[in-house]
């Protein structure tokens, strides 16, 4: 490439960034940006018979059914609107998707993308507060959409920096690996965002920075992006935490360290019971398993050991407690679980819906398979499971960023 056409590559890219910083300040100041065209998604024709012929070799239990709810490109974690009207599914690229069933068949009529004129950096994990505000976790970044549920048929909507890029991590930490965001707002009013951390195992070095910052752990904000905190220590990387309504407790899913073998660490469900506990992570790889790294060194005395234990390497990702009716009352009060499934085992294993019931004391039970089938017997990927959402019937969502989908579990008598 010549000097003239190097040149006229970062002015297009350096306007390109502007355009998307100018944008997004004008949506703060209630302007429009000019962006009139959607990207819409297709939800029928051959993609549509070729995810069911999928569906057809999922086992779900008794009562149980397994649908095509949606297709959409890299679905991973999901939001539903606190008013039923609409579903944000985040990806790890640069789309959030919008995903509206108009007619209220179970079935989405509609997909199409999320404020088209801001540019998104990984934008995958969305969330709710009570009152409809969403929330977005990006790479390095915090978003808010005051009336996203019901201004999202413009291009143009309200959108608002809680934390600004860079905020969320120090630009110098900032990575490609273990930068898929998840959020919930607590029972306290508070955002909790997961900052995994992007290492394996980070070097000694590194601890006192990433404790204070929260890298490998979860903190807390205000909404209004005030009043930091770090929550929990001792985290690789969650990328799935939810509040037990019963009693606020906050759960989360941690995924192991690689290169212990096949069948070591366990992938970790973990119950948070009070502010600032810490979880073990580098001193255990997962669950009790020390790792080489620190197997000389003293772990926290006060460790948490996890609440539960999964197959190593089966990649324990969104989570979510199930609150509603239509299921039986086995499942009412227990937490379900995606598996995206092993990347680097010998023989893999995951690519499944797990469920953990709570036993009375709010302590976790043995957990379960409920959905399997995406990994078929010579070990192909037919499906990648991510997150787990309800909707107001009680039913489940289940994303896919494999085949692109996003399915919904139901029962009936």
């Amino acid at each position: 490439m010549g000097k003239a056409a190097l040149f006229a590559a970062l002015m297009a890219s350096a306007c390109t960034v502007a355009s998307a910083q100018s944008n997004l300040e004008k949506l703060s100041n209630f302007k429009t940006t000019g962006t009139t065209d959607f990207t819409v998604i297709e939800q029928g024709g051959s993609k549509a018979e070729a995810i069911k012929a999928i569906l057809e070799k999922i086992k779900v239990p008794e009562g149980f059914r397994i649908d095509l709810y949606a297709i959409v490109p890299d679905a991973r974690h999901m939001a539903v609107g606190p008013q039923g009207i609409v579903t944000f599914v985040g990806t790890r690229k640069t789309k959030i998707w919008a995903v509206t069933d108009r007619d209220k068949d179970r079935v989405a009529d509609e997909v199409k993308d999320f404020a088209p004129s801001i540019e998104f950096a990984i934008p995958n994990g969305p969330c709710f507060s009570p009152e409809g505000v969403l929330y977005l976790a990006e790479q390095n970044r915090v978003l808010s959409f005051p009336a996203a549920e019901f201004f999202y048929e413009s291009p143009d909507v309200a959108a608002f920096n809680v934390l600004k890029k860079g905020d969320l991590v120090p630009p110098d930490e900032e990575s490609y690996n273990h930068t898929a965001r998840v959020c919930r707002v607590g029972p306290d009013g508070k955002l909790y965002i997961s900052l995994g951390q992007p290492f394996n195992v980070p070097s000694p070095e590194k601890l006192d920075l990433f404790e204070k910052h929260g890298i490998g752990g979860i903190i807390r904000i205000n909404q209004d992006g005030t009043g930091r905190e770090v929550h929990t220590y001792g985290v690789r990387n969650s990328v799935g935490h939810d509040f037990n309504p019963k009693n606020g407790e906050l759960w989360f899913t941690d995924n192991q360290v690689d290169g212990l073998g096949d069948d070591q660490p366990p992938g970790e469900l973990n119950r948070q019971t009070a502010a600032g506990q810490h979880f073990g992570f580098p001193y255990f790889g997962g669950g009790t398993v020390r790792t080489n790294e620190y197997k000389d060194k003293e772990p926290p005395a006060e460790a948490v050991k996890p609440a539960a234990e999964m197959e190593a390497h089966a990649a324990d990702l969104g989570m979510s407690f199930y609150s509603g009716d239509q299921f039986p009352q086995k499942y009412r009060g227990g937490i379900f679980s995606a598996q995206h499934g092993s990347w680097n085992r010998t023989k893999p294993v995951g690519a499944r819906v797990m469920f953990t019931p709570l036993n009375e004391d709010g302590s976790a039970g043995t957990p379960e398979v409920f959905a399997e089938g995406w990994l078929d017997a010579n070990g192909e990927y037919l499906g990648r499971p991510v997150d787990i959402a309800q909707l107001r019937d009680g039913s489940i969502l289940v994303s896919d960023d494999l085949v692109g989908a996003v399915y919904r579990i139901s029962y009936q008598d």
